[in-house]
């Protein structure tokens, strides 16, 4: 049974190979648990990843896991500590990083304590409401995205306690969080920065594989600012990287190499994209005229494994000029 740095390991240098499910599926199939990354840091290898900090007065997640996976997360977390959990942080409102408070806040209620505090973006709310609104939807392409049978879009959601705007420092239980808004897969993103550890929780700005900011069934992607963020996080010499998906990436040259390649990818599309539709070039000109880096593609923490980075040109597209590309035969068929 490999360990979670030998599994991290085993995917960067290419002895195992990511495909659709390999970064979640087999790291869960091969056994590999909770994992202690930096002293008092915790990650829990999941759906949607979970990280939990001590601060040694409390507890506080960094994700929360899906509804399918929270009664195992929790199994998980209390195995390694038992202090109180004080608070939890959503990196995004995507149903499988912030779903899963439920056992904490029962163990609250049933020990009269007050309930962990949820902290997001001031965005996320409204992520949730429309969630609601298009429950069926959701249902629909999830179903057929994952090929999971009978699966039910949940219509009840922990709502956050505290939202934030731009940035926020964060001190729970003895801990510092930064908090980091930043655009990309969502308009709600939070990506956290743990000074002390030097630990960085990416949330699905970083997932192990090409970015998801192409998906053809889901809301607009924001594909330049994605890329600044993770300039951004570059910037702060991080030694451990805990992404959305996928193991940790450990040492800080890796981690830095990570990052600074996958915001290169983003931007070589985003900015080629633009550069043709400046020209006045039609869609189907413009796909042709973009070149993506086939070098990068390689590369064991951005193969397109998951998204096409091809929808990532058509994502730009759709940011900056609308649904028409530009054949007059499409705009009113028969």
């Amino acid at each position: 049974m490999p360990s979670l740095r030998e599994w991290a390991d085993a995917l960067w240098t290419g002895a195992a190979r990511t495909d659709h499910s390999s970064i979640v599926g087999s790291m869960l199939g091969a056994g590999v648990g909770l994992d202690e990354v930096a002293p008092g840091v915790a990650f829990i290898p999941n759906f949607g990843n979970v990280t939990v900090v001590d601060g040694g007065d409390g507890l506080t997640l960094v994700d929360t896991g899906s509804f399918l996976t929270a009664p195992l997360v929790h199994r998980q977390v209390r195995a390694w500590r038992t202090g109180p959990m004080l608070a939890a942080v959503y990196t995004h409102g995507h149903v499988d990083h912030a779903m899963g408070m439920g056992p904490f806040d029962d163990e609250a209620r049933q020990k009269g304590d007050q309930r962990p505090r949820v902290y997001a973006h001031e965005a996320l709310a409204a992520r949730f409401d429309r969630y609601k609104l298009t429950a069926g939807w959701n249902q629909a392409i999830n179903t057929r995205q994952f090929r999971v049978p009978g699966l039910r879009w949940p219509t009840e959601y922990r709502y956050p306690d505290v939202t934030y705007r731009d940035r926020w420092q964060l001190e729970v239980g003895g801990a510092r969080l930064d908090l980091r808004h930043g655009l990309g897969e969502t308009d709600d993103h939070t990506w956290v920065w743990l000074p002390a550890q030097k630990v960085l929780c990416t949330g699905d700005l970083f997932i192990w594989a090409a970015p998801n900011c192409g998906n053809p069934q889901k809301v607009q992607r924001y594909v330049r600012e994605w890329a600044d963020a993770l300039d951004a996080m570059r910037a702060l010499g991080a030694e451990v990287l805990c992404p959305g998906h996928g193991p940790p990436i450990f040492g800080a040259d890796r981690v830095a190499q990570a990052l600074d390649e996958t915001a290169r990818l983003l931007r070589t599309i985003h900015d080629q994209t633009v550069a043709a539709m400046n020209q006045g070039m039609r869609f189907d000109d413009v796909v042709a005229a973009v070149d993506i880096p086939r070098d990068l593609l390689e590369r064991p923490y951005l193969r397109p494994v998951y998204d096409d980075p091809a929808f990532i040109i058509r994502n730009v597209w759709r940011r900056y000029g609308g649904w028409w590309d530009g054949n007059p035969a499409h705009l009113l068929p028969p």
